[in-house]
């Protein structure tokens, strides 16, 4: 067997681990990265890119309808080819060759193949012919595999061969009739795309539309999923599922009520990209979610580091965080860290410290991007209530700015601040609304500089924008 050394070694080429790979390797390291499918990851094939490619062209139609002068320009339906040919060209028409180049340019050894742990600090490299190489570590090695659709025990529901959140990104075409079954956000996005596609789509919402987030943004988006046609069952639940020859499924609820489609998405979970990386070989169990320190050290059940520390775990597979950004931004920490324990410098793993991920815990950002869009970072009001917070939420009329008003006839949002009392800060921040998207990175900054509301009052917002938002929700709160 082909041996090889490196200073860092990561199993999944997504984007957690290529960014791990490349701070490793600006560091002054070598590395090398072991990718057992496409380089680029779920993101960039099944993921962000092409749902968001899915989802844009509606949404652009949807705003040019909404304003007098661009509504009389528009005289046609959405071109669901064009759309889908878009989709296509962001996921690379699912080829790698960019990512791969990309990797090589910047100094990373890629080994394509299914990476297992085999021994400590040795990652054996098993290609689809069968031939097998070792690699060592000198310094780490970091797991980025990354998470994969969970599929429920459903009777029959395997065997109907359901759409995951992968085929519903990569459709060749449109079906009729979609079932959705889950409320959260892959559910929500993929409802909206394909509603607004052409499909007569039904979601069974067991626990309720986006029940993570404000209730006030599931409500929003709930009613304008029914408003395009979307029949939402609320507290609905599938109880078997049966696909007939012809391809039709049939999805009987607990109820006994009984729904058909032509295709049946699943998208209540993820599961970890950990059946078959070896974790037994380090005593950890095969499949589970791993455990990690303030740095991101793997630890056991025990709350122990495995031996001196050398195996790191990144992105969806430690839990923390299940998104793209919050995975490179614990990269970035990752890659730091293993650099400055190679190099013996100091290591500053205190909150807000440069080898830590404090925001997974007090400052996650995230978009929806149904209709409207959500977007909201911190805690909502039951989380800082239940983190034991004395707080104050103020509420604000989105649609009652200047900057709304002429963004679009008739828009409608809310936004929402959640305020700790003590520090007079703001700990949580939720916008709903047409094109909110961009408006999140100030909340998110406000929340992660822990600004004072006093100083805040300070940045003045552009007139007229929707960022006006702001100084209402300061006057709001000062009354």
């Amino acid at each position: 067997m082909d041996s090889h050394t490196y200073d860092v070694i990561v199993i999944g080429a997504g984007p957690v681990g290529e960014n791990v790979a490349d701070r490793v390797v600006q560091g002054g390291l070598s590395a090398a990265i072991v990718e057992r499918e496409l380089v680029g990851g779920e993101c960039s094939y099944w993921a962000c890119m092409p749902t968001k490619a899915l989802l844009r062209s509606t949404a652009a139609l949807r705003a040019a309808r909404q304003v007098p002068g661009s509504r009389e320009a528009v005289t046609g339906d959405v071109d669901v080819e064009a759309v889908l040919r878009r989709r296509d060209s962001f996921a690379s028409h699912w080829k790698d060759d960019g990512q791969a180049t990309w990797l090589d340019s910047a100094g990373i050894t890629l080994y394509r193949g299914q990476g297992r742990i085999s021994s400590d600090r040795v990652v054996e490299v098993t290609d689809e012919a069968g031939t097998a190489m070792s690699l060592t570590a000198r310094h780490a090695v970091v797991i980025a595999t990354g998470s994969a659709a969970l599929l429920p025990d459903i009777p029959g529901l395997r065997e109907a061969e359901p759409w995951s959140s992968r085929e519903a990104a990569a459709a060749s075409a449109v079906p009729g009739r979609l079932a959705v079954i889950g409320g959260g956000v892959v559910a929500s996005e993929m409802a909206t795309a394909f509603a607004a596609l052409g499909s007569s789509v039904t979601m069974l919402a067991r626990d309720g539309v986006l029940p993570l987030s404000e209730p006030f943004a599931g409500e929003r988006v709930t009613e304008s999923l029914r408003e395009a046609g979307v029949s939402v069952l609320l507290g609905s639940e599938a109880g078997a599922v049966k696909r007939n020859s012809d391809g039709t499924v049939h999805i009987t609820l607990t109820t006994g009520e009984r729904i058909e489609a032509d295709e049946v998405l699943v998208a209540i979970g993820r599961t970890p990209n950990t059946q078959d990386v070896g974790l037994d070989a380090v005593g950890l169990k095969p499949g589970a979610w791993l455990t990690v320190d303030d740095t991101l050290r793997v630890v056991g059940d025990d709350g122990a580091l495995l031996d001196d520390g050398w195996l790191y775990a990144a992105g969806d597979v430690n839990r923390r965080v299940l998104l793209t950004h919050q995975g490179k931004y614990q990269a970035r920490a990752v890659g730091d860290v293993i650099v400055a324990r190679a190099k013996g410098e100091a290591v500053d793993d205190s909150p807000w410290g440069r080898h830590v991920a404090t925001a997974d815990e007090r400052a996650v950002p995230q978009v929806v991007f149904t209709e409207p869009e959500i977007a909201s970072v911190g805690l909502t009001k039951a989380a800082a209530e239940a983190a034991g917070l004395r707080i104050r939420v103020v509420d604000y009329d989105l649609g009652a700015i200047s900057g709304s008003a002429l963004h679009a006839d008739g828009y409608q949002g809310h936004a929402r601040m959640v305020v700790d009392e003590d520090r007079r800060v703001i700990v949580g921040f939720t916008l709903v609304g047409p094109d909110v998207a961009e408006l999140l990175h100030a909340a998110t900054i406000a929340i992660v500089g822990e600004v004072p509301l006093d100083r805040l009052w300070h940045a003045v917002p552009a007139f007229p924008t929707v960022s006006e938002v702001w100084l209402r929700l300061l006057e709001a709160y000062g009354r």
